[in-house]
């Protein structure tokens, strides 16, 4: 079996790294740009940052912002419907993981047309050709959707979410500058980093892991546990760690899957809106107890790099637990809730874990589950 590896074709990390979004839709002839990003970010002039450079290089666009936290059906079919009435060619997505993903969603139906109903779209469409091409510039670290070939949107009517995996989706450029990310308040912040870490973790234990994604992931886990902390505080150094960690961790799970963390997110998401930072927060220490018996030795190495000392002198039940333990301590101190309180019925549980079982990322968990161990899993939230 061969193993495979998507990434952007270039992309650009560090302070100021914006200045290269003209360079490139200069170089890659865009005539119109078509930018997606949320209200809020209009409102607070991040999006300015970016289109002040393209009215300096005198590069026309326009903008579209109809685009919810958990972004939706309609918000694609509307995104689409603008892109065809204003002539554009190109796309640059400035947010994070919602307007990422409405901008694949709309990039991928714009060059596939026979893919117009967007629920075609789930699970891995045989789609044809290359979304429109894309500059993705990410204003949360936590997503990654920068890096990878995955998008999420919300099914309104049926209260579900499902997961899109389409190799044809993924920006060509990515451009992460610590700047953009500067202005996040500490609960997106925390809740954003917590989402990478559970990239991270599930990503490195999945059952497709192999060598290249687990040095991502490796890594990645290694700068959340140093900066996440720091990146709450708003110091430049922890923003920076931040940035191009969540991207260290798009590059390996995009390639490898993610597990039941990510389908109980899905789900509380499409329920109840839960943040989706905030539910895979709160779901990785859980899931990681769940699956410990099903992860060999990589607990120890999830230890290790999450800084724990004394690993190698550990047995497999004290490493196991310290890993966990150092989960639950990061979550702690950048403010995650342990608990949905208040929010999941008894009477939700059945559906919330046949949805759950039904997505994308359920199959890469490293144990076999079934909708009654997701169930109980659901419970040790209420």
């Amino acid at each position: 079996m061969a193993n495979r590896i998507v990434l952007n074709n270039v992309s650009y990390h560090g302070k100021g790294s914006i200045s290269e979004i003209v360079t490139e839709a200069k170089a890659r002839g865009f005539k119109h740009v078509f930018v997606c990003s949320d209200p809020d970010l209009i409102k607070f002039k991040i999006t300015t940052k970016v289109t002040a450079l393209l009215d300096e290089a005198k590069i026309p666009y326009t903008i579209y912002s109809d685009i919810r936290p958990n972004p939706t059906i309609k918000n694609v079919q509307d995104g689409v419907k603008a892109f065809k009435e204003c002539g554009a060619d190109s796309i640059i997505t400035i947010g994070g993981g919602s307007s990422m993903d409405t901008a694949k969603a709309i990039g991928i139906i714009i060059k596939n047309p026979e893919f117009s109903d967007v629920r075609s779209l789930e699970g891995t469409a045989p789609t044809k050709n290359h979304a429109v091409p894309t500059i993705a510039v990410p204003t949360t670290a936590g997503t990654a959707a920068e890096v990878t070939i995955n998008y999420v949107i919300k099914d309104v009517e049926k209260q579900r979410k499902f997961v899109c995996v389409d190799t044809h989706d993924i920006p060509e450029v990515a451009v992460v500058d610590p700047d953009m990310m500067a202005s996040m308040p500490k609960s997106l912040t925390a809740a954003t980093g917590m989402d990478a870490l559970t990239h991270a973790i599930e990503g490195y234990i999945t059952k497709a892991a192999w060598e290249i994604p687990n040095m991502f992931h490796l890594e990645a886990i290694r700068l959340i546990s140093e900066n996440l902390r720091n990146a709450v505080e708003n110091t430049p150094e922890g923003r920076n760690g931040m940035a191009l960690a969540q991207y260290i961790a798009g590059m390996g799970f995009s390639n490898v899957g993610l597990g039941v963390a990510h389908s109980i997110a899905h789900a509380l998401g499409a329920h109840y809106d839960t943040p989706h930072g905030v539910a895979c927060a709160m779901m990785l220490p859980i899931v990681m107890e769940y699956n410990a018996d099903a992860t060999g030795e990589k607990y120890r190495e999830i230890a290790r790099a999450m800084q724990v000392k004394g690993v190698d002198s550990m047995t497999q039940e004290e490493y196991r637990k310290a890993a966990i333990d150092a989960v639950k301590q990061l979550s702690k101190d950048v403010g995650i809730p342990e608990k949905l309180t208040g929010k999941i019925k008894e009477e939700d549980l059945d559906q919330l874990a046949k949805d759950a079982y039904a997505d994308a990322c359920c199959p890469g968990n490293p144990k076999d589950t079934c909708v009654e161990d997701l169930k109980e899993l659901f419970r040790k939230i209420m």
